[in-house]
């Protein structure tokens, strides 16, 4: 039999997406955002207006009979001058919740940067196209999971037969925000980041406020979890403070509970989970800042390390078993009067004995074996039985 054409062509409409916060018309199409407009404008970090643009657990959803799909989109990959190429990104296409096929494009622009000096160039390149055929034919959930790892302005949508958008409001909605761990690190796919596999396992639909180099108590990062409908919350704080070498232990405690206290204006009842760090070594005991070491690149990546002074820590500079005991006894204080917050030990996801059969490839990120084990884990203590997330505890 023929392979029918893509010949109707979807308006992408905010109706068929789904883990974006706000959507930019640009002259190619639509910018799925993943940081409210007002809190974009209150941030200078350029690090972090690359991270919240990548629309880590962004994904198209539609029902539909369709055998055949074709998404064109453009987009923007980063380099390294000076380091390998790094992967590129990959799209996932599920069928009622399950993986059917993975695609990519070609094209776009390549945003290059040099560490050392912190130059950025940018050469532009033209939109691509992904296409899925052989679907099966019959009435089907499809969701398009974009690329966790590359700004995706999204162009066009076709189809060889009619869509509809699914009805929100089925399951538990899980809001969630943490660091490059949680934005997708090096992942094997969009849908196979730990909280994407965790989201899956528990059943609930993710908004992945996972923001690389940019888990650092924003208040504009706050108002903005604040401001969006959620069943569960969950934050996930302590690597990027330490590597940032952001702040010391004066200010973190008062930064964690004015971000919490933000949090509980807008969802004061919601099941809240503060997860800790994950077990890294480099900065157990060692103060940021973190930097890449270029003595130390791989074929396929920069290695990082730890460039403070463990004595530091005397004069309030955090590491990783600071911030961790602080967290526990913030949360603790406060759980005497706020039932529905919840901790969460990161090396019960990632400990010691992890490191020592999954180490982190570049000494900072998981992998994506290891990405798989943190989102089962995860999903165990957090939606399994007694866990916060649990139906009977949101």
């Amino acid at each position: 039999m023929p392979e029918r054409q893509t010949d109707m062509t979807i308006p992408i409409t905010p109706e068929l997406l789904r883990g974006a916060l706000d959507l930019e018309r640009t002259e190619h199409g639509l910018l799925p955002h993943r940081l409210p407009a007002r809190a974009r404008a209150q941030c200078a970090d350029g690090q972090l207006a690359m991270a919240e643009a990548q629309p880590s657990g962004v994904r198209l959803v539609f029902r539909t009979r369709a055998t055949a799909v074709e998404l064109d989109a453009l987009r923007t990959k980063n380099a390294y001058r000076g380091a390998p190429p790094r992967p590129d990104g990959v799209y996932d296409l599920l069928v009622d919740g399950h993986l059917a096929a993975r695609g990519g494009v070609t094209g776009g622009n390549v945003r290059t940067m040099d560490m050392t000096t912190g130059s950025v160039e940018t050469v532009s390149g033209p939109v691509g196209t992904v296409r899925f055929s052989g679907l099966p034919d019959r009435v089907k959930d499809v969701e398009i999971w974009l690329p966790y790892n590359e700004i995706t302005e999204l162009v066009a949508l076709r189809t060889d037969a009619a869509v509809e958008p699914v009805p929100e409001g089925r399951r538990r909605v899980w809001l969630h925000h943490g660091s490059s761990l949680s934005h997708g690190s090096d992942a094997e796919s969009p849908s196979t980041t730990w909280p994407a596999l965790a989201a899956s396992l528990g059943g609930v639909e993710l908004i992945n406020l996972g923001l690389g180099g940019g888990a650092l108590l924003d208040p504009f990062t706050a108002r903005a979890m604040r401001d969006t409908p959620a069943d569960l919350l969950s934050v996930k704080i302590g690597i990027n403070l330490v590597n940032a070498d952001l702040m010391r232990l004066r200010a973190f405690a008062p930064a964690v509970h004015g971000f919490l206290d933000t949090l509980r204006e807008g969802h004061p009842t919601t099941p809240l989970l503060v997860v800790s760090p994950l077990y890294c070594p480099i900065h157990e005991d060692t103060p940021g800042p973190c930097a890449p070491d270029f003595s130390r690149i791989s074929e396929e990546r920069f290695q990082f390390r730890a460039t403070g002074d463990p004595a530091e820590r005397a004069a309030g500079k955090l590491t990783l078993t600071v911030v961790r005991d602080e967290l526990a006894r913030i949360v603790r204080q406060r759980a005497a009067d706020d039932p529905h917050l919840h901790y969460l030990d990161g090396r019960d996801l990632y400990g010691e004995a992890d490191f020592a059969e999954l180490p982190l490839p570049d000494q900072l990120h998981p992998d994506a074996a290891t990405h798989r084990r943190i989102g089962e884990r995860f999903a165990d203590a957090a939606f399994g039985s007694g866990g916060p997330f649990t139906a009977e505890s949101g």
